[in-house]
């Protein structure tokens, strides 16, 4: 199962992209503590500005003719464009579906990229760990940083890379 699609969503893709979005959340609840409203849904304002801001680009992955995960892409007009929500359904993990799924985002914007995630996940660490060496060879870096306005959490792991714009352009 390691074919898989990346497109940019669309308003018919939103209400697959809006459950896709709460797996995403109820998987990183185990990260944050965080628990979902009292309607069963967790927050929501990525997904809104990823529909709503034109610095943000939602993107749906699928494998075959299946829902894969979503990616959401901020800062489009910026120098640096940030991997800020990524999600690969548990079915389609370990497949090699994510790792295409991002090396065909990020080539859609070549240039300076960053993506976040917490030490605890150990799939995390190990998956954009092996992202930053397949996409950009040793040229990557890691930081951790606090998360603004949450002096409880732990500091997230950023990763750093670039990739290269493709011949003819975008």
């Amino acid at each position: 199962m390691s074919d898989v699609s990346v497109r940019l969503a669309g308003v018919a893709d939103r209400p697959v992209v809006e459950r896709l979005w709460l797996m995403f959340r109820h998987d990183m609840s185990e990260y944050h503590g965080l628990l979902p409203s009292a309607d069963g849904t967790f927050r929501s304002d990525r997904l809104q500005m990823a529909f709503s801001d034109p610095d943000w680009a939602p993107y749906f992955l699928t494998s075959g003719s299946s829902p894969a995960g979503l990616a959401f892409v901020r800062g489009l007009t910026g120098p640096t464009r940030v991997l800020n929500s990524f999600f690969v359904v548990r079915g389609a993990r370990r497949t090699g579906v994510g790792l295409r799924a991002v090396q065909a985002v990020v080539a859609l914007h070549p240039g300076s990229w960053e993506v976040a995630f917490q030490d605890a996940n150990m799939a995390a660490v190990q998956f954009w760990r092996r992202v930053g060496t397949e996409v950009s060879g040793d040229a990557w870096t890691e930081e951790r940083r606090r998360v603004p306005g949450r002096p409880d959490l732990s500091p997230d792991v950023w990763i750093s890379f670039s990739t290269p714009a493709r011949p003819g352009g975008v």
